[in-house]
């Protein structure tokens, strides 16, 4: 579904990004881990058309996306849902997926709403509310709801538990769970490697910009670096 060949990514001088080559397969859970600074939020950005990549190339569904702005990917159907929510404080859940859904059919902009609410039902108490006065939770389940509601293929979610309680941690898994069982296909970044692994089914690890490792589950759960770094082993 999606691929990216040789891709680097540089701030100014700085470099995020160096020389990543990946592929995220239809139909699947990937994972994306690694340290603070080492990348994986700018693999996203670039994925979505935040930043153009200074070298390489990304391909999804046959075609090449790399320097599109970001509204001519989302329309392709990448969806991306940033680290820290992004949530507007002063509209209500409602206006959030209307604002997401503008470009989606009537009906099928109705089936997604009744999806999301099935989902998470705590945002049809919240339907008229602003978001400003939610907790953090309901916040991060608008923020993957504004995503959804965009009729995404692949939806890119980045550091989905911080900050929240593992009560909360564990429904929101359990949502992407259900949400990949609806052919959404999913590209997660978490640094909670040991609550995420059961939910993948491939991993990637960013190191410095560079993908040192990737693999399936038990692969990953099996290397000596990832569980002495990521797994407290």
């Amino acid at each position: 579904m999606l691929e990216l060949r040789r891709v680097s990514v540089a701030y100014g001088h700085i470099s995020a990004l160096t020389d990543v080559s990946l592929e995220i397969r239809p139909g699947t859970i990937s994972l994306l881990a690694g340290a603070n600074g080492a990348g994986k939020t700018s693999l996203l950005r670039v994925c979505s058309g935040l930043v153009a990549p200074s070298a390489g190339t990304i391909v999804f569904e046959g075609e090449t996306i790399a320097g599109l702005p970001a509204h001519r990917v989302a329309a392709r159907g990448i969806q991306h849902v940033p680290e820290g929510r992004r949530i507007w404080p002063t509209l209500t859940v409602r206006e959030h997926l209307q604002l997401a859904s503008h470009h989606v059919a009537a009906a099928r902009r109705r089936a997604l709403e009744e999806e999301i609410v099935a989902l998470f039902p705590r945002l049809r108490e919240r339907w008229t509310q602003d978001a400003a006065r939610m907790s953090g939770g309901e916040q991060q389940m608008l923020a993957i709801a504004r995503g959804l509601a965009a009729d995404p293929k692949l939806l890119l979610i980045d550091e989905l538990s911080l900050g929240l309680a593992p009560v909360v941690v564990g429904q929101l898994f359990r949502a992407l769970e259900a949400i990949h069982a609806r052919g959404v296909t999913l590209l997660l970044v978490e640094q909670a490697l040991h609550q995420a692994l059961p939910y993948a089914h491939y991993g990637f690890v960013l190191e410095n910009g560079r993908l040192v490792v990737e693999g399936a589950p038990d692969a990953l759960r099996n290397n000596e670096a990832v569980r002495k770094a990521y797994l407290a082993v």
